[in-house]
């Protein structure tokens, strides 16, 4: 996951660097993202409608490599360029991709960061949610910018609604699905309390709409699972 370098989040980004915290990630994402699995396997499926089989592909918030090695694993052809602000998830990275490490190149930093080349494809999963409307709003503009005519994007993050009468029942839901799948309690409190406090939340309407004016078309929901929305997108 990747964070804006100078809203509030800034502690969800010292977690990712916590090698403690950076050991438990795998484990924790699952227990707080339904269908984790399914979604990096639909997010392939998705860009292989339109990507190349040697295909290069654009991976922004990188760390934790769950979603590299999935596509790594079903599309031995492509390679791939992963970004991420944090050093010890990107090792982490390395280590989960095994011996399809050699495929990717990993570069500490944000969007800023990644190469210009043109992209056959592009993923950013879990992490659009911790930039606020403008750097959001950029952010995707920058993957665009780095994408051939036509390619596809798939994004998915945290993204519901925020009416006041529904908001605090959905990050109830958020956490009472992390402590079914086995999480901690008392720790489950503690995200919740930082999700609400720290994370820049949006409609599902307000990212679609972020997602066009950046340049993107074709905007689809693909996935939806309590607090969580993807789409796919075409440059």
């Amino acid at each position: 996951m990747a964070t804006d370098r100078e809203d509030g989040s800034q502690q969800f980004l010292k977690a990712f660097s916590d090698p403690d915290a950076v050991a438990r990630y795998a484990d924790g994402v699952r227990r707080f993202v339904p269908g984790l699995d399914a979604l990096h396997r639909m997010t392939g499926i998705l860009l292989a409608e339109r990507a190349p089989q040697d295909a290069l592909v654009l991976v922004l918030g990188a760390g934790g490599g769950l979603e590299l090695k999935a596509l790594a694993d079903t599309y031995p052809g492509w390679r791939f360029v992963g970004v991420d602000p944090s050093a010890e998830m990107l090792r982490l990275a390395a280590l989960t991709m095994g011996s399809h490490a050699a495929r990717a190149e990993l570069v500490e930093g944000y969007i800023d960061d990644a190469p210009q080349e043109p992209f056959d494809a592009a993923v950013c999963l879990l992490t659009l949610h911790f930039l606020d409307t403008a750097e959001r709003t950029r952010t995707a503009r920058e993957i665009r910018r780095r994408l051939k005519p036509g390619a596809p994007f798939v994004v998915a993050h945290s993204s519901f609604s925020q009416a006041p009468d529904t908001r605090d029942q959905w990050l109830s839901r958020y956490a009472a699905y992390a402590v079914a799948s086995g999480a901690d309690r008392e720790q489950v409190d503690k995200a919740r309390d930082a999700v609400a406090a720290g994370v820049n939340l949006f409609s599902p309407e307000q990212d679609e709409s972020i997602l066009r004016s950046a340049g993107f078309i074709d905007v689809s929901l693909f996935y939806a699972a309590f607090t969580w929305r993807g789409w796919i997108a075409y440059a």
